[in-house]
């Protein structure tokens, strides 16, 4: 399942850097593109975005439920 940044967004800019496959853009709030975020499956154990947020603001998008092995294809796809 994608990530998603509430409105409960600071605008902090930790999550940005954080982020394997470069699928968060600023805006308000910021923006984690649902193609490109695999929750960090195929480069980390859990989603950094979520270990740096200091507001808890980034929760599973409802609207793309993938499972680990389709999280990991698409990692795979995008560092091809």
């Amino acid at each position: 399942m994608a990530l998603m940044i509430t409105e409960e967004c600071t605008l902090c800019d930790a999550c940005v850097a954080d982020c394997p496959n470069e699928a968060i853009t600023a805006g308000e709030p910021y923006v984690i593109d649902p193609f490109r975020c695999t929750e960090c499956v195929g480069a980390e154990d859990e989603p950094q975005c979520e270990l740096v947020c200091p507001a808890d603001c980034i929760i599973p998008n409802p609207e793309f439920e993938e499972d680990h092995d389709t999280l990991l294809a698409k990692y795979e796809e995008l560092h091809a």
